[in-house]
């Protein structure tokens, strides 16, 4: 695990640190909901994978970058300030900046089932205008679009825009975090049990984190969902990705023991 020689401590302990199309919008609405979190204002600060990141940035100079995503009336030493940028546990390059930041920080991860994650990422994607591709060559052509993007962080990168699959591989993702975190400072949860029963889950959040659960339960309305018709459990579409994501299901399944229902 990596250190560093730090004057101040961190002012970041925890992050959501993933999955892209998870719930993890509606998690950070949910738990910026109570008194003693800050979150950044728009919900994603992407800090540590800024395109301009500097590795060698002390422990004050991420802060001040950070500085500018929090309200400046906040109160200093009270409050637990987190981030919410799904990207971070997908490459392990951010994991290695996050561990130098801050050893301790937490990590609250949500997984989806990788098939609708897939779908969902490609829909943003085609709604945002950046994927031309139907959705069967993009997923097939995927490896091609991201040689040699695989550390590409910048703002039109096929990294972020096109890794359907890629992001899916839960599995190398959480050997990468584990590599540079202990397991008492990850809480992975599912995003249909978010969905289903989201008072249990921040009550796990809220333990996890060390505080109290909020007074007033906050509203657990749904924040949004994806506006296009999802293919049925025998479709053609559903079938192929989960033909294409057997390998990384399977090595989740076998190294860590989860499983998603097949949808």
């Amino acid at each position: 695990m990596s250190t560093s020689t730090r004057s101040t401590p961190p002012q970041l302990s925890f992050v959501i640190g993933g999955v892209q199309k998870a719930g993890t919008s509606a998690l950070a609405r949910y738990l910026g909901l109570h008194p003693a979190i800050r979150l950044p204002r728009i919900k994603e600060a992407h800090v540590f994978d800024a395109p301009d990141f500097d590795d060698s940035a002390s422990t004050e100079q991420v802060d001040r970058r950070f500085a500018s995503h929090f309200a400046a009336d906040h109160e200093a030493g009270i409050a637990l300030f987190g981030d919410a940028t799904p990207i971070y546990l997908f490459h392990e390059t951010l994991v290695q900046r996050i561990a130098r930041y801050n050893p301790a920080m937490r990590w609250i991860i949500l997984l989806r089932n990788p098939v609708d994650r897939a779908l969902s990422h490609y829909h943003m994607e085609r709604a945002r205008g950046s994927e031309r591709w139907p959705l069967w060559p993009a997923l097939l052509l995927e490896r091609w679009r991201l040689r040699g993007h695989r550390d590409d962080f910048s703002d039109g990168s096929p990294l972020r825009h096109f890794s359907y699959r890629t992001r899916g591989d839960y599995a190398t993702q959480l050997d990468a975090l584990y590599r540079h975190f202990p397991a008492s400072q990850v809480l992975i949860l599912h995003s249909t049990a978010l969905r289903a029963q989201p008072d249990a889950c921040m009550s796990r959040v809220y333990a996890f984190l060390g505080i109290d659960a909020p007074a007033r339960a906050p509203d657990f309305a749904p924040v949004f969902s994806g506006d296009y018709q999802r293919p049925g459990r025998l479709s053609p579409t559903r079938l192929l990705l989960h033909w294409l994501l057997r390998k990384q299901r399977h090595q989740l399944r076998r190294t860590y023991g989860i499983t998603f229902d097949p949808g």
